[in-house]
Order: C-alpha cells, then sequence, then structure tokens
C-alpha cells in the first residue's frame, strides 16, 4: 500500500513539473500550473498532493516557493490541508452545478473584492440613535404587532407603489428565501436574470424549480428573451431593478414600461429585489408601478444603514406576502422590534438621507474610476452602479488563482450564471476600493488575460 501511495505522488510530481515547464518556477507560476491543471480536470477533489519538501526537490525549487504557491492556492479555495490527510485538491463545481463559495475569513487577503459588502466608513452611525431609544422595552408581549406602527407608515410612504401588504424581514435574502419556500414547488419555472445573485440561484435549485435564465443588456432584463421564457408559463420572475448584482445594471424607465406590457397578459408573480436601496445611486422603476397586484417588492437596508441591522421590508401584492407572513408564524414570527425602532429613527433623522446620498455617489465614483482603469487595459465593463463590476476573464480558475498570488480576492463568476458558465467572469467589489485603481486595474487585467497566452509578471 505504501508503494501504492508513493507511486501515486510520483506521477502528481510528473505531472506538476510537466506543467511547470512550460512556465517560470516562482510561486506565481507554480500556482498557475497547478491552477491550471484544476480547473482542466487533470486533478480532481480529494486527491493528495506531494508535500512541500518532495515537490521542492522534484521541482529543483526551495520549500519556501512552494509553500507560497500552495498559499496563494488556498486562498483560491483550490486546495485545501486537512491535518494528516495533508495537502489536497478541494471539490471544484461541476459544469452543471452552482456552489456559492463563501468569502474566506476577513485578512486573508491585502485587497479583498470578493465580499459584496459596504463600506463601514460610509454607513450612518448608530450611536446617538441607540441612546434616543431610552431604557423602556420596545415592545412587552409576543401578541405585539410583527411590525411597529410607525415604522409601517413610514415605509409605505416610500413605497414606489401602493402595497397590498407590507412587512419587515431579516434582510433580502431571507425575504426571497421565505418568498421562494411559500410560491414555488418542485419543477415549477422561475426566471431570472443571467447572471443574477449567487445564493437565489442557489435556493431556487434546493425548491426544486426548473430555472430559466434571461440575459440582461444595458437597460435591464431583455424583452425579447424574456417573451420567449414566458411562453413556457412560469409562476415567478425574479429580478433585481437596480444596481444588479453582479453586473450594476440598473432597469431603465422604458424597459420597466416594456417589461410591464409583456408581463400584463400573464399570471406571474414578480419579485423584486431592491438590494441596494439608498446607495444604488440610480432611480428605482419598480413593475409594481403597472402591476401592483403581481409585484412584490423587497427594499433591503443592509447595504445602506450596515450589514448587521439584517433588516428588509417586502411589500406590494397581498396573497404572497400573507403567505410569508403565515410560513413565519411557525418560527420567529416577527424581526427584532428593537432593530426595527433602530430603523426608524434613522429613516427619519435630520441628516441621514444627505449622508446615504453621498456614500452612492461615491460607491459608485469608485466603480467608474476602476472601471476607467480597465478600459485603459482594453477590457470594457459597461456603465453600471453599486457596489459591484462584471469582469470578463479567460479563465476564471487561472484568474482567481493569479490575483490571490498577489494578495487578491475575487468572487468566482460561475455561481452566479445559469447553467453552463460559457462566458467566464469574476465578480469584483469595488465597495471600499478607496485609491491605487490604476495599479489595481493592471492586476486584474493581467489576471483576466492569464489563460490566453499572456505571462504574467513575477
Amino acid at each position: 500500500m505504501q508503494t501504492d501511495d508513493c507511486s501515486e505522488q510520483t506521477s502528481v510530481e510528473l505531472r506538476i513539473a510537466a506543467a511547470v515547464a512550460d512556465t517560470d518556477r516562482t510561486p506565481v507560476g507554480i500556482a498557475r500550473a497547478v491552477g491550471l491543471l484544476v480547473s482542466r480536470g487533470e486533478f480532481v477533489g480529494g486527491e493528495r498532493l506531494p508535500t512541500v519538501r518532495s515537490l521542492a526537490g522534484a521541482l529543483e525549487v526551495s520549500p519556501t516557493s512552494i509553500a507560497e504557491a500552495w498559499s496563494a492556492l488556498k486562498r483560491s479555495g483550490t486546495i485545501g490541508t486537512d491535518g494528516r490527510r495533508g495537502t489536497f485538491v478541494r471539490e471544484q463545481p461541476s459544469d452543471g452545478g452552482r456552489v456559492w463559495r463563501v468569502p474566506v475569513e476577513s485578512g486573508v487577503y491585502d485587497v479583498d473584492l470578493s465580499t459584496g459588502t459596504p463600506d463601514p466608513a460610509l454607513l450612518p452611525s448608530i450611536g446617538t440613535i441607540l441612546r434616543t431609544l431610552g431604557a423602556e422595552p420596545i415592545v412587552t408581549s409576543y401578541l405585539d404587532r410583527p411590525v411597529l406602527e410607525e415604522l409601517e407608515l413610514e415605509l409605505t410612504g416610500r413605497w414606489p407603489f401602493v402595497p397590498e401588504r407590507l412587512t419587515v424581514v431579516n434582510g433580502a435574502l431571507d425575504a426571497v428565501d421565505r418568498l421562494v419556500a411559500s410560491l414555488v414547488g418542485m419543477g415549477d419555472r422561475v426566471v431570472v436574470e443571467n447572471p443574477t445573485f449567487a445564493p437565489i440561484g442557489d435556493l431556487l435549485e434546493r425548491a426544486g424549480a426548473e430555472v430559466i435564465g434571461v440575459r440582461l443588456d444595458d437597460e435591464g432584463i431583455m424583452v425579447d428573451e424574456l417573451a420567449d421564457a414566458l411562453a413556457l408559463e412560469p409562476g415567478l420572475l425574479i429580478l433585481q431593478p437596480r444596481a444588479h448584482n453582479p453586473t450594476g445594471i440598473s432597469m431603465t424607465a422604458e424597459r420597466a414600461q416594456s417589461l410591464a406590457q409583456l408581463l400584463s397578459d400573464t399570471d406571474t408573480i414578480i419579485i423584486e429585489d431592491d438590494h441596494s436601496g439608498a446607495v444604488a445611486d440610480a432611480e428605482l422603476h419598480s413593475l409594481g408601478t403597472y402591476l401592483p397586484h403581481r409585484v412584490v417588492h423587497i427594499h433591503s437596508f443592509s447595504k445602506a444603514y450596515g450589514p448587521d441591522l439584517r433588516l428588509a421590508a417586502v411589500g406590494g401584492s397581498a396573497m404572497p406576502i400573507d403567505q410569508l407572513v403565515r410560513r413565519r408564524q411557525l418560527g420567529p414570527s416577527w424581526s427584532s422590534r428593537l432593530l426595527q425602532a433602530i430603523l426608524l429613527r434613522l429613516l427619519t433623522a435630520p441628516g441621514v438621507d444627505e449622508l446615504l446620498a453621498r456614500a452612492a455617489r461615491t460607491y459608485s465614483d469608485r466603480r467608474r474610476r476602476l472601471s476607467r482603469a480597465l478600459k485603459e487595459n482594453g477590457i470594457e465593463i459597461g456603465f453600471g452602479t453599486g457596489l459591484n463590476l462584471w469582469l470578463p476573464v479567460h479563465n476564471e480558475q487561472w484568474a482567481l488563482v493569479a490575483l490571490a498570488t498577489r494578495g487578491i480576492g475575487a468572487a468566482p463568476g460561475s455561481p452566479f450564471q445559469i447553467g453552463r458558465a460559457d462566458s467566464p467572469h469574476l465578480r469584483i467589489t469595488t465597495a471600499r476600493v478607496e485609491d491605487r485603481f490604476e495599479e489595481l486595474a493592471d492586476h486584474l487585467a493581467d489576471a483576466a488575460v492569464a489563460a490566453g497566452g499572456r505571462s504574467l509578471p513575477a
């Protein structure tokens, strides 16, 4: 058995040596070579890799070079370590599967562009708000209203159309999760944008839905492709009306009107996920303006007021929201009314709206500056707003490895795509990029074209 193990390890070393022979023997080159072997399927999930010392001897490099290459591959999620098992290849997503890889812990990357989270420096301070709450409890009974009456009135006044029902849940994804659980059964057809926010695709697959992806252009989801999808009589359409994650596209008023006309003759329920809310830096054009009885609009407050607030309002068509509320009664029943009270004060405090408007402009400016720097490197991103941009690459896994070797984290694009990912991309979060746009764009551009034959500098 020991002989078999040695033979297998020698075979792995030979394959790595052959791959490295086509590149340089720096840590970057070694990491790229192994990453490409994994992305091509030549190394499978669970396959054990040689020890640092053994591979260093086979490649005639220092153990430090192998250790640095292994560290880069670990940061990209390509390989892992497991005690006595040593170093092994992680399971990679199959062509037909979806894996939303949770970002690594904070601090692993020098520059982390993978998280999709807002800049803490642009969030409003809640210290003063907390002091205004006083010592008395907000509510004293489990039987109190699930939504604070004052908050419900404030939210209704801000809604893009008159909602038949309105409630508050623990964030936009919680709302989508509960609506999908209420409305989607095994085999039901659901239309989403392609690409879409990765966890939405995961939730639909777990529900057993047949997911139909419809592409976007600069104005939103494409009308002709949606018409083809609607011919299949889907029960649900999920879209992001502005600052689309991952592309940054916002739906125009003209597109919203065209979509509403197309949808008016169907029974399809529409869920709008306005995940960026007040910091989207784009006007909201809701289909609920035209189809209020069929639209459920979700407005998240996490990006604008802070991820830990964990609140989103859900308003619109009565039937889906009533089902959501009934299902919640079997579990938490309501979202923290203490957090609701904090949100109410943030919504009505003087100066907060102006602060959020500045934050929205800042996010858009950061995205625009990086997009402009990428354009100078020959990569066209297109217009958009919000916290993210959609970076085209030649090879997703190779690009992730190439960035990880430089201490840069990014989110893989394939989990955002419906069906086979024929157009490899990375999701780049620009929310915390404050400077050095040109330098960062150089790194992103190098990683994007690496698999196309252009070498990365050491």
